[in-house]
């Protein structure tokens, strides 16, 4: 069973030599606006393979001099492939770490325990399963007192200092350009430092505490001036998420305000990363500002998109010297003149406009996104959480409905942990009060209502992993609200679907691994409605991952699936949701919504009472989900007509998936 196929979703061919230049010449060309070296990989797993095997070789190069090799390891999930890569080579192939010496990059301060921290997930993921003697772990002692905190990493800069300084050091990086704990406006010293985590890498630092709360103010950590005394710097980024502050590290001016930009002086800094990415840069991005090409539609279209933003023309408008201007004569060359290009492009960007996401009836679907028949169609929308089907397909979904299509929504997980303790005492005091009004002021379910009520208001510990309890209330508070909207959409309560997929039940915002068990929950459902088209949840660039895991089980279960007659007949869309929407060049259907079309998604979306101003996991952005949702659809309807295409209130955009073989 594969569990992890939406990484190899890839929107665009991306052409190989553009991120596997085959010599030198091709690499200063294609690499002409980048100023970091830059190591593009189809997938993590290759860069994560490619960036150990080059870490064992100056390890191995090391051992035979007889010397010692420092590696200092930022804490985070980026090193995490890396670092498996190498507990690999060592089962495997014998690489032996006897002569590494080992420092966490930062350590958080203070920690509650032994199990937390830097240190603690170094020990799960990497130490615990390689060579390495214990005296060649160099830790921070954290049992000073807070009043003599720079005792704490005295040892630690003595023991760095005498083995020569860093060899190599791993890094990731912050959605804000930080290295380490080195946020924006840092100053470039030497040592270590006490510093206050911001609101962003208390956020990223999740993933090591598992709540938001127990995650600490402070840390220590390695100053920028320590790191570009590294001899070597590996530089980690994975994913779309990091797509747009890549492009500033690499392309990008050297600023304090960008961290991980410095690292363009250090003479030996080097960049692992993914297809997704680098996404942005210049060479997958344009290619053609640096490189003849292979000309795809879609990257004609992306072409002629970038030139009316470039020039503030819509597309029909364009001209030759338009295109000779900007680096575009090829298609030009191609085509004749840039009339031909412009009608070809116009007319595959106003093909996917449709008003009817389900096909319509009787209708010449030749141009059209989706087929007109069967109709009415089967249609499952899967949400991740019980608000992400309106959230980001809202408009989408009503039409559905409305045009009389057979629509059932599957809410992959409960999304209890999203709802804040107020709302759930709220409705226990509500239900306290009915008990009382109805003259049961005794008995089981008052005690239960009143013991529960009391644990959140006075005994319930700030960060704790939620109980099964209150998981319990705070997932019926998600069904019910999900149901509210889809009664005001039209939906059937009968074609509600709950999966609560296991993954998610922990508790805490840290999750288990996706499993076979949460892929089966999905297959059952598939084959129990047999649906003709499928929306799923695209959002690989999901700032706290479960999109992406839903996604994943969700494409899973289709996988085992495609080869069932039925499947044969399913189409898969897929749609994004707060955060980001689709790139223009790979919309496939686009569904445009009135101003009223438009009220009413934003209706829908209010109906999720707990996720408005109280939500927990709105992030940096402090708009709340339906001004998010509403920006981006705007935004995408503005594109459009900035085009030269119709004018709307705004788009809702989808990008078909076909299974893979």
């Amino acid at each position: 069973m594969r569990l992890n196929l939406s990484s190899h979703i890839v929107l665009d061919q991306v052409d190989e030599r553009l991120y596997k230049p085959i010599n030198a010449y091709e690499q200063s060309v294609l690499t002409s606006f980048e100023r970091l070296n830059t190591n593009i990989f189809a997938s993590e797993e290759e860069a994560a393979r490619v960036a150990a095997q080059s870490i064992a070789m100056d390890i191995r190069a090391k051992a035979s001099a007889g010397e010692h090799y420092t590696l200092v390891i930022s804490g985070g999930v980026s090193p995490n492939a890396t670092l498996r890569e190498l507990c690999e080579l060592h089962k495997r192939d014998g690489l032996s770490f006897k002569n590494v010496h080992i420092f966490p990059m930062y350590e958080f301060f203070p920690l509650k325990s032994a199990d937390e921290g830097v240190l603690a997930s170094l020990r799960t993921d990497f130490l615990d399963h390689i060579d390495i003697p214990e005296q060649n772990i160099h830790v921070f002692d954290l049992s000073v007192d807070q009043n003599e905190i720079s005792k704490a990493w005295e040892q630690y800069y003595r023991d760095l200092t005498s083995l020569g300084g860093i060899d190599t050091i791993i890094l990731g990086i912050g959605r804000r350009a930080s290295i380490g704990l080195n946020p924006p406006g840092s100053v470039v010293t030497n040592g270590l430092r006490l510093t206050v985590l911001d609101e962003t890498s208390r956020n990223e630092a999740v993933s090591t505490f598992n709540t938001k709360e127990n995650v600490p103010a402070t840390a220590i950590t390695l100053n920028l001036g320590e790191v570009l005394k590294a001899r070597r710097v590996i530089l980690l980024a994975f994913g779309e998420a990091k797509a747009d502050i890549l492009r500033k590290v690499v392309e990008g001016s050297t600023t304090d305000s960008v961290p991980a930009s410095l690292l363009q002086s250090h003479p030996n800094a080097q960049i692992y990363c993914d297809l997704h990415a680098a996404e942005k840069l210049t060479r997958i991005m344009h290619p053609w500002r640096v490189t003849s090409l292979e000309w795809t539609d879609k990257l004609i279209r992306r072409a002629i998109v970038w030139l009316c933003k470039k020039v503030n023309k819509p597309i029909l408008n364009l001209t030759n010297q338009d295109y000779s201007d900007h680096q575009l004569g090829e298609l030009l060359t191609l085509y004749g003149s840039a009339y031909d290009v412009n009608i070809r492009v116009f007319n595959s960007i106003q093909h996917t406009i449709t008003g009817w996401p389900g096909g319509k009836p009787n209708a010449d679907d030749t141009n059209r996104p989706e087929r007109a028949v069967p109709h009415p169609k089967r249609v499952l929308i899967f949400s991740p959480h019980p608000d992400d089907d309106v959230i980001s397909m809202g408009g989408t979904f009503h039409r559905l409905v409305e045009q009389g299509h057979d629509v059932h929504v599957a809410y992959e997980t409960s999304g209890n942990i999203a709802v804040n303790d107020e709302e759930v005492i709220r409705y226990l005091s509500f239900l306290r009060n009915v008990l009382k009004e109805k003259g049961h002021g005794e008995g089981e379910l008052m005690d239960y209502t009143l013991r529960l009520r009391h644990f959140l208001l006075h005994e319930k510990e700030e960060g704790s992993i939620e109980t099964e309890e209150v998981r319990f209330l705070k997932g019926t508070i998600r069904r019910e609200e999900a149901r509210t909207a889809d009664r005001f959409i039209g939906l059937d309560e009968d074609h509600v679907h709950f999966l609560d997929l296991p993954f998610y039940e922990t508790g805490a915002i840290k999750k288990n691994p996706i499993s076979e068990k949460d892929v089966h929950i999905v297959m059952d459902l598939l084959r129990e409605l047999k649906p003709q088209q499928i929306f799923v949840a695209g959002d690989l660039a999901d700032p706290h991952g479960t999109h992406r895991v839903a996604l994943n089980a969700a494409l899973a279960a289709i996988d085992e699936l495609k080869d069932e007659a039925w499947m044969k007949d399913c189409w898969i869309w897929m749609y994004r949701g707060a955060w980001a929407e689709w790139d223009i060049e790979n919309i496939e259907m686009a569904v445009p919504m009135s101003p009223e079309q438009l009220r009413f998604k934003r209706n829908s979306i209010l109906k999720h009472q707990s996720q408005m101003e109280a939500a927990p996991f709105l992030g940096d952005d402090e708009r709340l989900f339906w001004q998010r949702s509403e920006d981006r659809n705007k935004a995408t309807a503005h594109l459009y007509a900035s085009l030269g295409l119709a004018t709307y209130e705004a788009i809702e955009a989808f990008v078909r998936y076909h299974p893979i073989d």
